[in-house]
């Protein structure tokens, strides 16, 4: 379990051409071990001390992990392509992972089955939905999402709840 207590490194940003040239930061294999030695683990990432937020570790190889900046993040941090900066990794305490939109919230307060459903799912599956209604700067666009999405969630058979479904997309 990782501790309280950030763990800081110093790193420069990289970019995986692979997956169309997206920024980077590297979690060392000896860091990813004081983490508890497991990739599937929630954290708070904070760049240089000016931009912090909520990741997930993604496997690089040989033991290390990777946490992607997207050009808002870097732009928040003041940083590009081949900066050294510091990154300071502490776990997220959230129970999602992600900031869940006052608008599901209340939808899942109200709705005895959506709630139900929604727990039932894995905790990717709920990030995805929390990230979708919260992808959104419109409160009522934030509703109608959250709506859209719990009820397409209803609508399928437990345990077989894929995104495109859940959007309410024909597979």
């Amino acid at each position: 379990m990782p501790p309280e207590k950030p763990i800081a490194y110093a790193t420069p940003i990289r970019r995986l051409e692979y997956l169309m040239g997206v920024h980077y930061v590297e979690v060392p294999e000896a860091v990813v071990l004081q983490l508890g030695g497991k990739l599937n683990v929630r954290l708070l990432c904070t760049v240089n001390g000016a931009c912090t937020f909520q990741c997930g570790l993604v496997a690089l190889g040989q033991g290390s992990g990777y946490i992607s900046l997207n050009a808002a993040r870097m732009k928040q941090a003041k940083v590009r392509h081949g900066d050294t900066v510091t990154v300071a990794l502490t776990k997220d305490n959230s129970a999602y992972g992600v900031e869940m939109p006052p608008e599901l919230t209340e939808l899942l307060e109200q709705d005895e089955e959506g709630n139900r459903r929604f727990h039932l799912l894995p905790p990717g599956k709920q990030r995805y939905i929390i990230q979708h209604v919260g992808g959104v700067k419109s409160s009522q666009l934030r509703i109608d999402r959250a709506i859209l999405l719990i009820e397409n969630l209803k609508r399928l058979p437990h345990g077989k709840e894929p995104f495109r479904e859940i959007l309410g997309k024909k597979s």
